[in-house]
């Protein structure tokens, strides 16, 4: 006779086995490099706000005009764009 639940228990047992495989092949395949793609993306971003919005920070490189039409797109992101950009470096940012 099979206990009540049992048949629920074991697959739960068989799932959570192949949630770790999948975190472990992704771990192993896949981490790295979405990690540095996500890396290359903000770098470029940075970039791209240093463009259009430079004249914040005294870097006029764009006209203003340009710059202003993109201004509604970039209100989310100058907070945070301006404190990375005018943090003190250090030699262990190019590491990690």
């Amino acid at each position: 006779m099979v206990e009540p639940g049992a048949e629920e228990e074991k697959e739960g047992r068989l799932a959570n086995l192949m949630k770790m495989v999948r975190e472990f092949l992704y771990g192993m395949a896949a981490h790295d490099t979405i990690r540095l793609a996500m890396k290359s993306r903000a770098s470029l971003e940075h970039l791209f706000i240093l463009i259009t919005l430079g004249d914040l920070l005294g870097v006029p490189i764009l006209p203003p005009y340009y710059s202003l039409r993109l201004v509604p797109y970039f209100v989310p992101h100058i907070r945070n764009w301006k404190r990375r950009m005018l943090r003190p470096k250090d030699f262990l940012d190019a590491l990690f």
